[in-house]
């Protein structure tokens, strides 16, 4: 499949964010972190509201390249490098932007560092948790009752299978909010949008 990725990112990025959505001389790059099931659409949902931000989900990316994915490994590679093009794009617009996806890995999330980076962006890193059976239960009603933002496939196998996996991705190479998603989640939101507005990029 011969892929236009430069196209595919410019009409992305205008369709996010149009000629009049919000832009900062220093945006704030949002990466949101955490298994299937630990509520990153959900939260990402209610900081771009707050902030305001685009929210690129690699969901939403690996869809609109992908009708019927087949979650190979050509594919996700496909699909991140576009989700940082796009990333790219609007940040040099002046938007600020939440990438929300599982960003296990430290090697993928260096990626996003240097995006920040380049951009003289605001980093924020969120990794969002949550005890396995609320996991359990949500990746449940999930199948049942689909929400129209959440366009994630992964259900209580994939769960399983990459939280096996994330122990191998490496340890966070700088500053980290961890939250708990069974908790109340007004508390954290406060937090990441205070330090998202007042905080530029941090290194551990």
């Amino acid at each position: 499949m011969d892929l236009d990725l430069e196209g595919k990112a410019q009409e992305l990025a205008e369709a996010w964010h149009g000629p009049q959505g919000a832009t900062s001389s220093q945006p704030a790059l949002l990466m949101v972190s955490g298994l299937p099931g630990t509520g990153k659409s959900y939260l990402s949902r209610i900081l771009a509201e707050r902030l305001p931000a685009v929210v690129v989900s690699s969901d939403n990316v690996r869809k609109s390249l992908f009708p019927a994915p087949a979650y190979t490994a050509d594919e996700s590679a496909v699909t991140h490098r576009l989700c940082r093009m796009v990333v790219a794009k609007l940040l040099s617009r002046g938007a600020n932007v939440i990438y929300d996806a599982t960003n296990l890995v430290e090697r993928q999330r260096e990626a996003i560092y240097h995006l920040a980076d380049k951009a003289e962006a605001r980093l924020v890193l969120v990794r969002l948790t949550a005890p396995e059976e609320v996991v359990r239960q949500r990746l449940a009603q999930r199948q049942e009752c689909r929400d129209a933002w959440d366009r994630s496939d992964a259900g209580w196998e994939v769960y399983q299978a990459m939280r096996r996996g994330a122990a191998d991705g490496g340890r966070f190479q700088r500053n980290v909010i961890v939250v708990d998603t069974s908790q109340d989640l007004e508390p954290a939101i406060a937090k990441i949008v205070r330090v998202t507005r007042h905080s530029g990029v941090r290194r551990v």
